[in-house]
């Protein structure tokens, strides 16, 4: 079994987070690299601005969200399986920016990498 977790990129840092992912396309604000602890930055499995905007705006719901990005994530499964890989052997933790803490684009990178199993 896969051990992701989440956390928001404004919560410190601790031991037991493991490998740090964020998981967000840009950099949170008010948050210093060196103080973040990030080991990996893979921007290129961000949501689109464009879905990422349409989510934020109410223009979509999280189903639709989920369901749009799960498909876009397919587009970079083999980039996806190291870290799927990875999550088998030690505590990974996607982390994000969105004040939303359980419907955000985290919760479905888990939920991608855990059907990479």
């Amino acid at each position: 079994m896969a051990r992701i977790a989440l956390k928001r990129a404004f919560d410190t840092p601790e031991k037991d987070d493991g490998y740090r992912v964020l998981v967000d396309g840009l950099w949170p604000r008010g948050v210093a690299k060196e103080d973040a602890r990030i080991d990996e930055w893979p921007k290129e499995i961000a949501p689109s601005r464009e879905l990422r905007e349409a989510f934020h705006t109410g223009s979509i719901g999280w189903g639709e969200f989920r369901k749009r990005y799960l498909k876009a994530l397919t587009e970079h499964r083999e980039a996806l399986r190291p870290l799927a890989r990875r999550a088998k052997q030690e505590t990974v933790t996607l982390v994000f920016a969105s004040k939303q803490t359980h419907h955000n684009n985290a919760e479905v990178v888990r939920q991608y990498l855990n059907m990479l199993e």
